[in-house]
């Protein structure tokens, strides 16, 4: 089976997670710039989830053109995916809401931590469904962005429950570090 439908099934659903994260955002009560202030932490919470879910679509969609094909195990290694993806709204809306408290801070730590690993996940079932020299395998054929990716969520959820502040800037880090995409992918797709 192709990726065709994987892909398109996919592209739907992080569209929906982008839309429900943006209708999460409250209208302020009041017609002045200070009607605003509340709302910051609620849109940089936003901002930085909106720039995940863009990473996480573009990898994507850079994964699924190094892939040719598609097995069962694989569509349930991206439905896992898009299982922890789904639940960016509900931690994004939990943590701007509450204005980067602890819990709610460690909370989207865990679903970003998640993600990462069901991304992981989802890297090495693609390979394991194609041959050694197939563009999958020579295009992402380092570990190291995903498994640092890992440790660093693994350890702002940690940090959430003492220093909100640090795990905010590690969630900030991950993201620059994904912003530019894969090199050797962009090469070759």
């Amino acid at each position: 089976m192709t990726t065709n439908r994987l892909e398109a099934f996919s592209d739907g659903v992080l569209a929906i997670i982008i839309t429900i994260m943006v209708l999460e955002m409250k209208v302020p009560e009041g017609d002045t710039l200070a009607a605003l202030k509340p709302l910051i932490p609620t849109f940089v919470t936003y901002v930085l989830s909106f720039i995940n879910v863009g990473i996480y679509w573009n990898n994507h969609h850079h994964l699924m053109h190094a892939s040719n094909k598609v097995n069962g195990k694989v569509l349930w290694a991206n439905l896992y995916l898009l299982f922890w993806l789904s639940l960016f709204p509900f931690a994004t809306g939990y943590m701007g809401e509450n204005h980067f408290q602890e819990l709610p801070t460690a909370l989207y730590g865990f679903v970003l931590f998640m993600a990462s690993i069901a991304w992981y996940i989802l890297v090495l079932t693609l390979k394991s469904n194609h041959p050694k020299h197939t563009m999958l395998h020579t295009t992402y054929k380092s570990k190291n962005k995903g498994t640092f990716s890992i440790v660093l969520f693994g350890l702002a959820t940690i940090f959430g429950f003492v220093q909100p502040i640090i795990s905010v800037g590690i969630y900030v880090l991950v993201a620059i570090i994904w912003f530019v995409p894969n090199k050797d992918l962009e090469k070759e797709v």
